[in-house]
């Protein structure tokens, strides 16, 4: 009986987290350096000392785990608008009444007692936070083209990043040219990663208006409508600026859009991890070994399984707690996904280095022979630039 409720209840680790670090940022000073330490210690630590997580379980009560996805849309909001209301100049005076008598504090004297590195740490923990209850949950639910309320959902969650095209350009776009040179998720051997996150950016808000534009062309629409799912999804976004510009004011709506344009920045990030350096031959089938593959523990927990995806795009339709390890029949992330967005991140010269060897093991023993020749192509193109 433990057993089976702790097999559902684990997929609620993030939400419960993220209200662990509501609390723990309402302790004021140093508690959220505390808690952004100790959060990205213990994932990547834990990536590295828990043993790998290869199993695929059954799962009768689907609806509890759909659950822990949904849950966390109001976790993420409340979450946001009490970091947005820390960062705010002059935050409404009934806006810090409300958080005095929900929250059994005195909310400014937290908001005054945090130092700069409290602050960084705020900024940084919640961007994170918002790709773990925000993009990767919706990037999940609108997989699911025909479940409205799933699409209703996702979409609202990606809402915070600023981020509708990623359920336009990566389901239909990304989804189809992964490998490609065109595909602006698929990082290029040796490209600076921050170059790769400006274009990729651009790109893909390109891509998605295209495929709109087509989409809404085909049925006899007009493209400057509300039928257009890119201007649906610009307005839900804009709805939540404006709650935090009431809220906040003009420097709490400053805040958010920071954060929604870092949390984007660490999709492409991860983007380019997933895909880094494969490349795929133009007319084939995608296959697993397209896509970098990962069974560490920890991060699988947090990213609701998005780790194991190689077999996420070998068949979409697959549910998160679906998908397969692929543990020999795809390449494999030499670390956890934190780990590695970080080594990304802060060393990309070190990040090149170790992915070099996994390259290299890619070529010989996953790629076929037309991949082979594109790669060392690109391989060469690589050692030139350097």
């Amino acid at each position: 009986m433990i057993t089976t409720i702790l097999k559902y209840l684990k997929y609620y680790i993030p939400g419960l987290t993220a209200i662990l670090f509501i609390v723990m940022l309402l302790m004021g000073e140093n508690y959220p350096t505390y808690f952004f330490c100790g959060f990205s210690l213990f994932i990547i630590v834990g990536d590295i000392i828990f043993p790998r997580d290869k199993e695929i379980e059954n799962f009768s009560y689907p609806r509890l785990l759909n659950f822990s996805i949904y849950i966390n849309l109001p976790i993420l909001f409340i979450l946001v608008l009490l970091v947005v209301s820390i960062f705010s100049q002059n935050l409404s005076q009934w806006s810090i009444e409300v958080l005095d008598s929900y929250f059994y504090i005195d909310f400014m004297q937290i908001k005054n007692s945090f130092n700069i590195i409290d602050k960084i740490s705020l900024i940084i923990q919640t961007a994170l936070s918002i790709g773990i209850l925000g993009t990767v949950p919706g990037h999940e639910l609108t997989h699911r083209k025909k479940n409205k309320v799933d699409m209703f959902i996702g979409n609202w969650l990606l809402a915070f990043s600023w981020d509708c095209t990623f359920a336009i350009e990566h389901v239909y776009g990304h989804h189809k040219n992964v490998g490609l040179p065109e595909d602006p998720a698929t990082g290029k051997r040796g490209e600076n990663i921050y170059l790769f996150i400006v274009k990729a950016i651009a790109k893909e808000q390109v891509g998605g208006w295209g495929i709109e534009i087509s989409r809404l062309r085909r049925k006899g629409l007009n493209s400057i409508s509300l039928h257009n799912r890119m201007i649906i999804g610009y307005i839900r976004s804009l709805i939540l600026t404006i709650i935090v510009l009431i809220i906040g004011g003009v420097s709490g709506m400053f805040f958010f859009l920071l954060l929604a344009m870092l949390s984007k920045s660490l999709l492409e990030a991860i983007n380019y991890i997933e895909h880094y350096g494969l490349v795929r031959e133009r007319g084939k089938p995608v296959r697993m070994r397209h896509s970098w593959n990962s069974n560490h523990c920890i991060s699988s927990l947090y990213l609701y399984n998005v780790t194991r995806h190689s077999d996420h795009h070998r068949a979409t339709n697959l549910k998160f707690w679906e998908l397969s390890a692929c543990d020999k029949s795809a390449p494999n992330l030499p670390y956890g996904y934190l780990g590695m967005l970080y080594l990304l991140l802060i060393t990309p010269f070190l990040f090149r280095r170790i992915m070099v060897k996994k390259l290299i093991d890619w070529d010989l023993n996953y790629a076929n022979e037309q991949e082979r020749k594109l790669a060392n192509v690109l391989t060469r193109k690589m050692v030139l630039l350097k």
